[in-house]
């Protein structure tokens, strides 16, 4: 198991789940690019990950599995939680056309954070 792969291939699926508004939903469904870096902390650096978006609904196309509960706001402000085990990842950030950023950090298990950049792919 890798360790801390989890923040990042849930990063913007975590921040485009399930209570955003209708007129929100449709302008962030497709594919997305998410990359993740870790600032500070003992977590892998970098990672890329693939994220589609279907009716609002974010999902990580990768075997791992996630607990997620996130939303976008009418105004593109992203806030989020993602766990798995003992481990959780909170996350911040904006959404603004076919681009996205903000910051993550980490609790339970290794103590990490940084920042994530996401481009809609489709």
């Amino acid at each position: 198991m890798r360790m801390m792969s989890w923040p990042g291939a849930t990063v913007l699926a975590a921040s485009l789940v399930a209570s955003a508004a209708q007129a929100q939903t449709n302008k962030f469904d497709g594919n997305w690019s998410v990359e993740v870096v870790t600032e500070q902390g003992g977590c892998d650096r970098a990672y890329r990950y693939s994220v589609i978006v279907q009716n609002g609904r974010a999902r990580y196309g990768g075997p791992e599995q996630f607990d997620v509960n996130g939303q976008v706001r009418s105004n593109g402000s992203v806030s989020a939680s993602i766990s798995r085990g003992q481990d959780r990842a909170n996350v911040s950030g904006r959404l603004v056309g076919r681009t996205g950023r903000g910051t993550w950090t980490t609790s339970g298990g290794r103590s990490c954070s940084g920042y994530w950049n996401a481009e809609k792919r489709s």
